[in-house]
């Protein structure tokens, strides 16, 4: 399952910091994950809108997700950034404060 990880006012306006989430089979990019979120309707579609929001992932290697320096140095990531269910994702709000 893909970890979901929430940041501050985005955390608070979504009721969550995080979650485990097994994502669909047409989810394959950030694109098509903040799309899905999205269609959860209320403050999901309000504020996960691409251009709302900026997202790091930290990919899974044979099986696990990275860890050590290469995952704690994220970098802020593209809309076809790929993602799937071994990926840890960071998404930061851009217009909440």
């Amino acid at each position: 399952m893909a970890k979901l990880l929430y940041f501050a006012a985005l955390a608070d306006r979504l009721g969550r910091t995080s979650e485990d989430v097994a994502l669909p089979t047409e989810v394959g990019n950030v694109h098509t994950l903040l799309a899905w979120l999205c269609t959860r309707g209320g403050p999901w579609e309000q504020w996960l809108a691409d251009s709302a929001v900026r997202v790091t992932v930290k990919p899974a290697v044979q099986g696990r997700t990275v860890g050590g320096a290469e995952g704690r140095n994220r970098q802020l990531t593209t809309l076809d950034a790929p993602v799937d269910d071994r990926s840890e994702i960071a998404i930061l709000s851009t217009t909440l404060r």
